[in-house]
């Protein structure tokens, strides 16, 4: 079970919760919040994000990027502790697994409107394809340095955007601003986990954009991730201004300076614990920026 678990990363969750989260404090601004919604979000989540990383344990280590080289913590399938052929079958059963959260979600959400639970299912097995393609298959997206693009997408505009439409059924640019919060800040925790990984990326030809840019270059890119996802929430924040407890998230500041302080003069070797820093840094904030508009629009 230890072994299963530590496959599991389940480190990794805060991350993937906190867009769930943002979705669901935008809908209570607006008066739509639903708790079975939020609970079922969270649990297609959690399966999901489950699924991804088990995924890439296995598609790392079939592909050689997860060796005895690698500075991060050691997988379970590189390390011999789970085979091949049994992460597959974890894989398959997180498959099925978050397809039926997700359909019960989409019916809990959408009731008898076809129309919306067929195109949120398209959605949902985009998902599922995304998770497994990352480093599964002869192509894997992530080794091209399209990793980035996909964090924004689905932990950004997906996670925050889809969510908020399954409680409101509508959604405007305005949404989508908070939305771009989540998805640099997240983009923030893979770009310090590439980052660590330079070196075994490269042998392994896995093109990172920090291997494709070099580490310098990947520090500055850090940095604009970290200053555009607090300035597009400061943004949202100046055109929905009603109190002060919207500056709230304002708070969680130094702890992205920190963060930013860290990937800039700590060596690669000495990174793997900012990833842990950075995703509850993006936690904390979308907690502080929920509390400050939930109080602004009670």
């Amino acid at each position: 079970m230890k072994i299963w678990l530590k496959a599991a990363r389940l480190r990794t969750l805060p991350l993937a919760l906190s867009c769930i989260f943002m979705g669901a404090f935008l809908a209570l601004s607006v008066g739509a919040f639903q708790w079975d919604i939020f609970l079922l979000c969270v649990l297609t989540t959690i399966f999901l994000q489950v699924l991804s990383n088990l995924a890439n344990d296995y598609g790392d280590s079939i592909h050689g990027a997860d060796n005895v080289e690698r500075v991060g913590p050691s997988r379970v399938v590189q390390s011999g502790h789970i085979s091949a052929s049994q992460m597959r079958s974890a894989v398959l059963l997180f498959v099925f697994l978050s397809l039926i959260s997700g359909l019960l979600l989409l019916f809990v959400s959408f009731g008898s409107n076809w129309r919306g639970i067929i195109s949120f299912l398209g959605l949902g097995l985009l998902s599922i394809v995304a998770a497994i393609a990352y480093t599964v298959g002869k192509k894997p997206y992530g080794y091209i340095g399209l990793g980035d693009i996909s964090v924004l997408i689905f932990f950004g505009f997906v996670g925050v955007g889809g969510s908020y439409f399954l409680f409101v059924k509508n959604i405007t640019l305005l949404q989508l601003l908070p939305a771009l919060s989540c998805g640099l800040f997240s983009i923030a925790v893979l770009n310090i986990n590439n980052i660590r990984d330079i070196e075994s990326d490269k042998k392994a030809g896995k093109y990172s954009i920090p291997v494709r840019i070099g580490k310098e270059k990947a520090v500055v890119y850090h940095w604009l991730l970290l200053f555009f996802g607090l300035t597009a929430s400061i943004i949202y924040t100046i055109i929905t201004f009603q109190s002060a407890w919207q500056l709230l998230f304002l708070l969680s500041v130094p702890l992205f300076v920190r963060n930013g302080v860290a990937v800039t003069k700590v060596s690669s070797k000495q990174l793997d614990p900012f990833l842990k820093q950075m995703a509850i840094s993006t936690l904390l904030f979308v907690l502080l920026f929920g509390g400050g508009i939930a109080l602004a629009f009670s």
